[in-house]
């Protein structure tokens, strides 16, 4: 399989498991929060500030949507590596808040690193592509 189909596979991944994560927290905040890694959650209306992480991973989830989809390879493999911050942290979070460190770890820290691959992949494959649009212009400046 071509490195770009792999790398275009991994980003929906992402993207859609994200986007189902995100949603799950706007949804159903209090019975999806225990899965985050923290001890203890709030209560009361502190529901609020789960959905507000619910939001914020559905916004992420649409931004690598909408590159995928309109094809802006590069722009895809950076927004992955900066995207990958959130998931680090999370993985911060956890561990700061003396939660659980293999949830920190195995899932929020496993998961920031396999973005931040995935976009140095997208970066690579991509490489190649402006390296041949740059020299064309050289070419097309040289031959005025």
């Amino acid at each position: 399989m071509a490195l770009k189909k792999i790398n275009t596979v991994l980003a929906a991944a992402f993207t859609l498991f994200i986007l189902w994560f995100g949603t799950e927290y706007i949804l159903s905040p209090g019975t999806t929060a225990p899965s985050f890694g923290l001890p203890s959650w709030p209560s009361g209306d502190g529901d609020g500030f789960l959905v507000v992480k619910g939001v914020r991973d559905v916004v992420l989830a649409l931004v690598l949507g909408i590159l995928l989809v309109t094809g802006h390879r590069r722009a895809l493999g950076w927004v992955l590596l900066v995207e990958a911050l959130a998931a680090y942290g999370d993985m911060a979070n956890v561990l700061a808040h003396h939660g659980s460190v293999a949830t920190a770890l195995g899932v929020h820290c496993l998961t920031a690193t396999l973005m931040v691959l995935n976009g140095l992949l997208i970066l690579l494959e991509t490489r190649d592509g402006e390296a041949a649009v740059a020299l064309r212009k050289r070419i097309v400046r040289m031959s005025r």
